[in-house]
């Protein structure tokens, strides 16, 4: 049966915080708001967490897993992002983006793109989040909260808990999160692809 903490959008209580990072650290799989969408997510080492969240999701092997950092100092152990690029993808961060850059060696094979060896990263805006990741101190492994058959993510956090009780550990509420997932923009190639047009401005890519 999944913990269900009520978050303060704003000020997440640190104690909680704490509480769900322990959790994630022990191979937990949350559900957490962002400033897009609720999200699945697990530890970027948890084998079981990726096997579970493909099984929630029906996902096969060629979906693009997205890494959660804290901030640019984190994403940059994870994706290569040279100047030009790096000056791109900060005026858009924090933001609603996914950014999809070449992989480091630091990133698992099993969640780069197996042909390109790309990954998805992307620093969110969202306090809860935010919080979360300078606490547990590494990205989370994350995907949309989109359950196979539903034609838009779910929103509300306590239909989440009653429909996946059984299958996440942790499902974090504060308040109600959109349906508009990130927009996503491909730099494995040097410039701008816009691969998705979502919660994020495409315009800057454009």
């Amino acid at each position: 049966m999944a913990k269900y903490y009520d978050v303060h959008p704003d000020n997440p209580q640190p104690r909680t915080i704490a509480q769900v990072a322990q959790s994630l650290r022990e191979d937990a799989l949350i559900v957490y708001p962002t400033d897009s969408c609720f999200a699945l997510g697990c530890r970027t080492g948890s084998k079981d967490g990726v096997d579970r969240i493909r099984a929630i999701r029906q996902l096969d092997d060629r979906h693009h897993f997205t890494l959660v950092c804290r901030d640019f100092a984190q994403l940059g152990q994870y994706a290569q992002i040279d100047n030009d690029v790096f000056r791109t993808v900060k005026a858009t961060t924090p933001g609603q983006y996914t950014f999809i850059l070449p992989a480091t060696r630091e990133v698992p094979r099993k969640l780069a793109h197996p042909k390109k060896r790309t990954v998805g990263v992307r620093i969110p805006e969202h306090p809860v989040v935010r919080a979360l990741l300078e606490e547990l101190g590494e990205p989370l492994l994350s995907s949309t909260l989109l359950l196979p058959g539903d034609e838009e993510p779910m929103t509300i956090g306590w239909e989440i808990k009653e429909r996946l009780d059984h299958v996440v550990d942790a499902v974090l509420d504060s308040g109600e999160c959109g349906t508009t997932p990130t927009t996503v923009v491909d730099f494995s190639e040097g410039v701008p692809e816009i691969v998705r047009r979502g919660a994020g401005d495409p315009t800057p890519f454009e």
